[in-house]
């Protein structure tokens, strides 16, 4: 089977499997969202859906995050792993946010990608799920994936998102993203 057989055969066996495509990530506001993908480096999406309410419930914008104390976000992110160094850039990144863009979250991959504790695949999370503009984040479930389902020779996940932005449709990115997630949590 051709590559582009076996892309065409993927997308539809995931989309019968997983018609239905929420966000992992609890979160009101595109803020929220990217603070909850900061957090899930190196953590997972039940944890952080269970650490977030209450810094949410104490800042659930830049403008009120800006002025929470450090110790403070360090204490509620802990659980999350990583905490000094993601409540650094929680603080940092709300701050910045605030002042070089009003507290509103630019809807730039390159502009995400400046703040600290912004990476690639946060910003193209932010992006996507946060603005619905086409982005294909990949993890590690999606790089083992598309290797083992011959999509991609990628070594990394840079070469593997840019082997799967051509072979799949652009409008079907932001889905399929999730359910090859979805798809490797479960199998």
């Amino acid at each position: 089977m051709k590559k582009r057989d076996r892309a065409v055969f993927i997308r539809n066996f995931l989309e019968n499997l997983y018609p239905v495509t929420p966000i992992p990530l609890n979160h009101k506001n595109v803020y929220e969202l990217l603070i909850s993908v900061l957090l899930s480096a190196q953590c997972t999406d039940e944890r952080v859906n269970k650490v977030t309410p209450k810094l949410f419930k104490l800042a659930n914008s830049a403008s009120k995050m800006q002025n929470i104390n450090l110790k403070k976000i360090y204490e509620i992110i802990r659980p999350c792993g990583l905490a000094p160094k993601k409540s650094r850039a929680i603080k940092s990144l709300s701050k910045i946010l605030v002042e070089k863009y009003k507290g509103i979250i630019p809807k730039d991959i390159e502009l995400l990608e400046q703040l600290p504790g912004v990476g690639h695949k946060t910003a193209s999370v932010v992006i996507s799920q946060g603005f619905g503009i086409p982005a294909f984040p990949v993890d590690t479930h999606i790089h083992r994936l598309a290797q083992r389902w011959g999509l991609t020779n990628g070594k990394n996940v840079k070469q593997t998102e840019k082997d799967l932005k051509k072979i799949f449709p652009v409008e079907s990115w932001n889905r399929l993203h999730l359910q090859i997630i979805f798809y490797g949590r479960e199998f």
